[in-house]
């Protein structure tokens, strides 16, 4: 199969427009179609020996939303209290999750277990089934994009909040917690960026050749 020059345009596209989306969700339903679509995408993510180590727990309940959505303002309080004092207003005031709003939340987990103990391309780093529960979120992210939905990817949470909210058995990972919806309109950069937090760093100064270099 070869792409077109179109083809090519059109991935980085969404590539490019994709976004931690947290405050522009709607209450509008998702056809099913196309969550199972995303969900698809995300379980053809790359994984090391082919061991597929993610699993994807779909969240509607409204209960369930808030009980998680309570555990999250626990840790935001937390969270808050790690920064530098004068860092720290500015962060409570930034919106970082829309776990109410969003109707639709989507817990990744990865089991460490699956498929034996000794697995391809893990015996030298046992971390490579995390990375590949990684690629799976990357993989819903974009697609979420290309169907025109929000996603946000919701880190501030104790693993005890999900595991008690949703039954999670302790031997699974807990990624986190993506927050899916239709939106009002996509921000035309990271609201992080636009919001001064952090600049986006050049390419120039993350990318060496031959060694590493300063």
């Amino acid at each position: 199969m070869e792409f077109t020059p179109q083809d090519r345009e059109t991935f980085y596209n969404i590539l490019f427009s994709r976004r931690d989306v947290r405050s522009q969700f709607t209450s509008e339903p998702i056809d099913d179609a196309v969550l199972e679509r995303i969900l698809n995408a995300a379980h053809h993510a790359p994984s090391v020996g082919f061991m597929q180590p993610w699993d994807f727990i779909v969240v509607r309940s409204l209960q369930t939303r808030q009980a998680i959505k309570a555990g999250f303002e626990q840790a935001h309080h937390e969270s808050a209290l790690m920064f530098a004092e004068d860092k720290q207003d500015t962060y409570r005031r930034f919106k970082l999750e829309g776990i109410v709003e969003a109707p639709v939340g989507i817990c990744v987990t990865c089991d460490r277990s699956r498929n034996g103990p000794v697995v391809i391309g893990r015996t030298i780093k046992p971390e490579m089934d995390r990375y590949s529960a990684v690629c799976a979120v990357q993989n819903m992210w974009l697609a979420a994009r290309a169907e025109n939905l929000g996603f946000g990817w919701v880190s501030i949470l104790h693993d005890s909040v999900l595991r008690a909210a949703l039954s999670i058995p302790e031997h699974l990972d807990i990624l986190g917690y993506m927050c899916i919806g239709h939106v009002t309109h996509f921000q035309p950069q990271p609201e992080l960026e636009s919001a001064g937090w952090l600049d986006r760093t050049p390419l120039s100064q993350v990318v060496h050749y031959e060694t590493w270099s300063e």
